[in-house]
């Protein structure tokens, strides 16, 4: 194996994982990516515990460590580099949902959920998504404006469409919601962490037994029915990875609503094209182009090697992590030329790596995107006066989430 090994230097004198976006643009990634990207690709970062870590910046190279075996998502693992003490304070290693599962267990318990995900699954709901965005804006009419698009909108909207899909009650939404948001947090401690997934996964396990002893029509019944009374699958894996879906089912659906509005609003020539349009297959090319170029997961996914692997002339040894910053990898200038422009009509935008790559490449990518597609149009024609009511620097930006957005946008019409 050749190349070059992490320096055997102090953590402290190693550069901090720079999350974006202090200064400038809010919609850009950290502007220190560009130069990384071109002169040091893989470079050691240090992390909040003052573990380091290589540092992730090409697109190709994202994509190649995401579908290479020898890069593990399993977050028990000694050297995998965890966003925050909360969320490591919070696995328990023996139920871990999929998403932080290696082949052949994250396939195993995948393939129980992914025929609820499908595109033609989806495609089954879009009437429902629907309604439900018509429902909102409605009430959002009769209200009168001024409002807070994040609480009016953009987090209720996909919040009662997992909710239905799981088969959580409607009233039940305000705790889940409560308890995600913790989880999400970055500066959350392990012990609000833990008494937050203490309290999602309670109220889960609650919710399953009625499933059990009354099924319907949902999710969580059916996989009770045909999965967990057959022991394919533990009660207590199910437990997790409902919390999973919960609260990456509204969390990230909920952020791209309101920031991918704000991002138009910026833009008002795309705002009007995607407002105009009566072309379907425009509108969903330009909600890749605001997944692509938001890439809302900005505190970048993360693997371990499990054995030396050589990354652009950078030796990987086993044991260490890597931290893929895919809104650095989006914003690349060889496969996405022009890279900081939005334009919603960009060619080959799909092959952004906003929902990852390779075998962990996001389970709930086609309801959000079935979800997104509806919402910004819907929004925009009910609304073609819509306006954020304060500047950009009044604006509170989650950069203290794992997932990128807004904590209110106040707008009017």
């Amino acid at each position: 194996m050749t190349g070059t090994a992490v320096p055997a230097a102090d953590p402290a004198a190693v550069p901090a994982f720079p999350y974006r976006r202090a200064t400038g643009c809010p919609f850009d990634p950290p502007p220190q990516y560009a130069e990384l990207r071109e002169e040091a690709p893989v470079s050691p970062i240090r992390l909040w515990n003052g573990a380091v870590a290589w540092l992730l910046t090409r697109y190709e190279d994202q994509r190649a460590v995401l579908a290479d075996p020898r890069f593990s998502a399993d977050v028990t693992r000694p050297g995998h580099p965890v966003q925050s003490a909360g969320v490591h304070a919070r696995r328990d290693p023996a139920h871990l949902p999929f998403l932080v599962q290696d082949d052949p267990e994250h396939h195993h318990t995948r393939r129980m959920f992914t025929a609820h995900f499908t595109v033609k699954r989806v495609a089954t709901m879009k009437p429902r998504i629907q309604e439900v965005i018509d429902h909102l804006l409605d009430a959002m009419e009769a209200a009168g404006p001024p409002a807070d698009l994040v609480s009016a909108f953009a987090l209720p909207m996909p919040s009662l469409v997992i909710g239905e899909l799981l088969g959580v009650p409607h009233g039940d939404h305000a705790l889940f919601q409560r308890a995600a948001r913790t989880l999400v947090t970055l500066d959350s401690t392990p012990e609000q962490a833990r008494a937050a997934a203490g309290e999602l996964a309670g109220y889960l396990d609650d919710l399953i037994t009625v499933k059990d002893r009354d099924p319907a029509d949902d999710l969580l019944s059916t996989l009770v029915v045909e999965r967990v009374r057959t022991g394919e699958l533990d009660r207590a894996q199910l437990v997790e990875n409902a919390v999973l879906l919960l609260a990456a089912g509204h969390e990230t659906t909920a952020n791209m609503t309101a920031l991918g509005t704000l991002a138009l609003l910026h833009h008002p020539e795309q705002l009007a094209a995607v407002r105009d349009s009566d072309d379907p297959a425009r509108v969903a090319n330009a909600v890749e182009e605001l997944l692509r170029y938001l890439t809302i997961t900005h505190s970048g996914r993360r693997r371990v090697a499990t054995e030396d692997v050589e990354i652009a002339g950078t030796l990987v040894r086993a044991g260490e992590g890597v931290v893929l910053a895919n809104d650095a990898g989006n914003r690349d200038g060889t496969v996405f030329p022009d890279p900081d422009r939005l334009d919603i009509d960009r060619a080959g935008v799909r092959r952004h790596i906003a929902f990852g790559h390779g075998t962990h490449q996001c389970l709930g990518q086609n309801l959000a995107r079935a979800e997104l597609q509806l919402a910004y149009p819907a929004l925009l024609r009910r609304f073609p006066g819509l306006r954020t009511t304060v500047p950009d620097s009044e604006i509170r930006f989650k950069e203290d989430m794992l997932v990128y957005g807004v904590h209110e946008l106040p707008i009017a019409w």
